[in-house]
């Protein structure tokens, strides 16, 4: 046989084996065609999303390293810095002006310049005070303007500056070692302190006048759920002394009784002059308060699954889905926001944001009576919290990891910060059996897309969802859940709200949920900009809910009689 021929036998005969071990290998296994990839949608960003991105590490690290460099002050890292000293609070991305954006999106302009808006602390000066400055070009800093003047129309005086961690600390460190000793009787006996087992809360604002910087701080017992294990002691702190050994204890309130101050509540429960009303000790795991589950683990919950993948698609900071895209950031002030919205490649809104959440308490205790907390001077997006998979959001969403520098001047992740989803509404969006001259059905599966994060602010876990709709809508909508605030009760507490436990008052009191919607249907114009309030009234477990909107309003409260929750929704159809 010719030796060609033999060769090309032997190929053929090697082909065939290998062929064969290939078919038993995979004998079994799913087609290969199930391995889906999500489909390929048209991207018409090319990078333009970036001009609204969050700053990355190095962006932070560089804008700090130009701020120590170039403002010929020393600047202390601000997680251990005293008020008497000159520090960074927060950077975040100085998102350019619209005008500016819409030229390089639209008109084919310029791509605005990348910079940083810096908040800084400056003690160490004659005059303190808090100043703001742009940062920029990044990657790479050359220049710095103040642009304090012409945000608030003035210098911003130092005692209106938001309270650092740091500051919470040193405070926590003051009542344990310079104010609870004061009263070691009435300490031991009705507290049972042993130096740890007390938890301050703070009230806000910090005082009611001009130039005050004074807090009352309530205390509770440091269990799991400490929010509603109140001991009836509440504690007033001047701390408006850049000089920490001069801050002083103003009032002193327990049991419904006020005190000049540690000393004379002391003097007053050794003479047996006072009502004394105790506590029952709680377990470590706060007993009504645990979050641990009452009933016994059940069968697993249902799953959603995507038989060929995510039909969404996200590229840097720019989600594509079905008609809709948009791109997305975290303000480290005020949370979640969408920027270039777009339905059909149609801009339908520039910016939908999240802007405030004001809870307004109600109570006869000072604490509770006085707090109005804005959750955005504590920072909204600093406190977005790690996502659960498979409970806070889907298995199957997407999660992202958020960046941030705030109250430190070293950058932090919030891992599984963000999460992006496709949802199943359970509903069909539009259908029809007809019976009647001719048989037949049609009908169209109704999903929705949802990007979430959830920010735990003291007692309150708000979830933020932004959801776009097939039809054309796009929801904004917060929930609140995790722990009602409360108060001792005593006297008339009743009044203001309802008893939890036995010495618990759930407090009446009225969530406020700000909005910021920049709609440009039909093209720009500045009169689209609103401002939307979305408020609940609570009573220690009875609410009320209303949205105002200017479009489309709904609603649907629900209020847990410990673990407080709503829903507040508005609606926007494009």
């Amino acid at each position: 046989m010719h030796m060609k021929t033999v060769l090309i036998l032997l190929v053929l005969a090697l082909a065939t084996i290998f062929a064969l071990v290939c078919v038993l290998l995979t004998r079994g296994r799913a087609p290969s065609t199930c391995r889906h990839q999500p489909p390929e949608q048209e991207d018409p960003d090319d990078g333009q999303s970036l001009v609204f991105a969050d700053l990355t590490p190095e962006e932070l690290a560089q804008v700090v390293r130009y701020l120590q460099g170039n403002l010929g002050v020393q600047l202390v890292d601000a997680s251990r810095a005293k008020p008497s000293d000159n520090c960074i609070a927060s950077v975040d991305v100085q998102v350019p002006a619209k005008a500016e954006v819409l030229r390089f999106l639209d008109g084919g302009g310029a791509r605005p310049r990348r910079e940083a808006l810096a908040v800084l602390y400056f003690g160490n000066q004659p005059d303190p005070n808090v100043t703001e400055y742009v940062v920029g070009p990044l990657p790479t800093p050359v220049y710095h303007r103040d642009v304090t003047v012409q945000k608030y129309g003035g210098k911003v005086p130092y005692h209106r500056r938001p309270t650092l961690a740091v500051e919470y600390k040193q405070l926590a460190g003051f009542l344990k070692s310079q104010v609870f000793p004061t009263a070691p009787s009435f300490m031991r006996q009705v507290m049972e302190y042993d130096g740890a087992n007390l938890a301050a809360l703070t009230a806000a604002p910090r005082g009611f006048q001009s130039g005050d910087r004074i807090t009352w701080f309530v205390l509770f017992q440091n269990v799991s759920g400490f929010f509603v294990h109140p001991v009836g002691l509440e504690v007033l702190v001047d701390h408006s002394s850049l000089d920490i050994s001069r801050w002083a204890v103003s009032r002193v309130f327990y049991n419904g009784q006020y005190y000049r101050d540690m000393v004379q509540l002391e003097s007053a429960y050794v003479q047996g002059r006072i009502s004394v009303e105790k506590v029952k000790k709680a377990p470590r795991d706060g007993d009504f308060s645990s979050m641990k589950p009452r009933a016994p683990a059940a069968a697993l919950f249902p799953l959603q699954y995507e038989p060929q993948g995510p039909r969404y698609s996200v590229r840097n900071n720019l989600v594509l889905f079905q008609a809709w895209s948009f791109a997305f950031g975290m303000s480290v002030t005020t949370g979640l926001r969408l920027f270039d919205i777009r339905h059909k490649g149609e801009r339908v809104a520039y910016e939908i944001s999240v802007q405030e959440a004001l809870s307004v308490y109600g109570s006869n205790c000072p604490g509770g009576m006085s707090t109005r907390y804005m959750d955005g001077s504590f920072g909204i997006g600093r406190y977005t919290s790690p996502l659960v998979r498979g409970v806070d959001c889907p298995y199957l969403a997407t999660y992202l990891d958020v960046h941030y520098l705030a109250h430190s001047q070293v950058s932090r992740v919030s891992k599984n910060a963000l999460c992006i989803f496709e949802q199943n509404l359970g509903s069909p969006l539009r259908r029809h059996y007809s019976n009647l001259q001719s048989l037949y059905y049609g009908g169209l599966v109704n999903s929705a897309l949802v990007v979430r994060s959830i920010a735990t602010v003291g007692n309150y876990d708000y979830v933020w969802d932004f959801i776009f709709y097939q039809n054309g809508a796009i929801e904004g909508k917060v929930q609140a859940t995790g722990y009602a605030s409360s108060s001792f009760l005593h006297g008339d507490g009743l009044r203001y709200g309802n008893r939890v436990w036995e010495h618990t008052l759930g407090t009446i009191h009225t969530h406020s949920i700000n909005y910021k919607v920049d709609l440009d249907v039909g093209g720009r114009s500045g009169s689209n900009v609103c401002y939307y309030t979305g408020k609940l009234q609570s009573s220690g477990g009875i609410a009320s809910c209303s949205v105002e909107s200017l479009i489309v309003t709904s609603e649907l409260c629900f209020f847990a009689l410990l673990s407080s929750s709503f829903t507040a929704k508005l609606f926007f159809y494009v």
